[in-house]
């Protein structure tokens, strides 16, 4: 919205072309988000409490878990609407790619909340059934991926190999749409599953989000591109906003969120971060860079696939606990330094996977 009325004041003056830039509308974008979390962060909180909003915990989770009832939830309510208004305002609404991301935030958004308000009518841990969740994430995937292999600015249907300069795998239309729907499908689950222990979630988010940034501007910028050895996409430079902004009200919320908590982000964050991970990797073909980046979403989903399976088989467990966080608290684990390791490995993961650009 904002370059519209820009591109109408560089009629009197051109010095304010300045705002165009990408790089000073990513900051700007971040900026503005950030100061929205933080701002509405308390008054959120309460209102929350006054609402009697607050997470129900498990009976057969861990004990120290117990302490945390009463927590308000739905935080993820705040993470969305202060990267909306971001995006709304600093990004250029002309590019397809921008709206497909808002959109997914919105589905996917939806989804958890439907899922977050059951469980609090309810007054239990179990909102949307399985069944219901993924028949509700499926379709929201399918609208996506179709909107994006139709899309006015086309995709590359090309899968990059990471560290490998000139393999890539032609997957087609339909490869791309396949693959996209699993990628999006499972990565907002992944993050979903990971979002047990105060802050475990957002801060990977934000860090996978800053090495997407990075992919997406090298994309957009054809002489970074070029010698990068990197597919030219010049309509994927909106992304780069769209990280930063996501970024900032991440690094907002997290300013509640962290241990002790004073609100969790809930379905309603988690499923929509995870989808919006999804979507921009896919758009600046980064999908196997992603699962590299997101090796502890990775791990905490297998941690519960591995578990339910053998379980089913020997009624046996491999873990004390799954998702793989709770393993390592009933090891006696306190749950700050859990939190801490994960998003160092996430850190490393990270560092591997922005490496690979200088090594293809």
């Amino acid at each position: 919205m904002f370059l519209e009325f820009i591109n109408f004041f560089t009629q009197f003056d051109a010095g304010f072309s300045v705002l165009q830039y990408l790089t000073l509308r990513a900051i700007l974008a971040m900026l503005m988000s950030l100061f929205i979390t933080l701002a509405l962060g308390g008054f959120f909180i309460n209102k929350l409490q006054a609402l009697q909003i607050s997470q129900v915990i498990r009976s057969d989770g861990p004990q120290s878990h117990l302490s945390k009832a009463g927590t308000p939830t739905m935080g993820g309510i705040l993470i969305l609407f202060s990267f909306l208004i971001s995006v709304l305002m600093w990004g250029d609404w002309h590019n397809n790619y921008l709206w497909i991301v808002i959109v997914t935030a919105l589905l996917f958004g939806g989804i958890g909340f439907l899922d977050d308000y059951l469980k609090i009518t309810k007054k239990s841990s179990n909102g949307l059934s399985a069944r219901q969740k993924y028949l509700a994430q499926s379709l929201s995937a399918i609208t996506i991926v179709v909107w994006l292999v139709n899309s006015t600015q086309p995709i590359s249907t090309d899968l990059l190999i990471p560290f490998f300069k000139d393999w890539t795998l032609p997957l087609g239309v339909i490869g791309l749409a396949v693959l996209s729907y699993f990628v999006i499908v499972g990565s907002s689950n992944a993050v979903n599953l990971t979002d047990g222990l105060d802050g475990l979630a957002i801060m990977p988010v934000v860090l996978i989000l800053g090495a997407l940034a990075i992919f997406a501007y090298i994309g957009s910028n054809y002489n970074f591109a070029e010698y990068l050895h990197m597919p030219f996409m010049p309509a994927a430079s909106e992304m780069f906003v769209v990280c930063a902004a996501l970024i900032g009200a991440g690094l907002g919320f997290l300013w509640f969120n962290t241990y002790p908590a004073e609100v969790f982000m809930g379905d309603v964050g988690s499923l929509a971060l995870g989808a919006i991970l999804a979507v921009i990797a896919i758009i600046v073909r980064q999908e196997i860079l992603l699962f590299i980046m997101g090796g502890i979403f990775v791990a905490e989903t297998l941690s519960v696939i591995i578990q339910v399976a053998w379980y089913k088989r020997t009624k046996t467990r491999i873990f004390l606990m799954a998702p793989l966080h709770h393993h390592f608290e009933k090891q006696g684990i306190s749950e700050p330094k859990i939190i801490v390791r994960f998003w160092m490995v996430t850190l490393i993961l990270v560092l591997i996977a922005l490496a690979s650009i200088k090594i293809r």
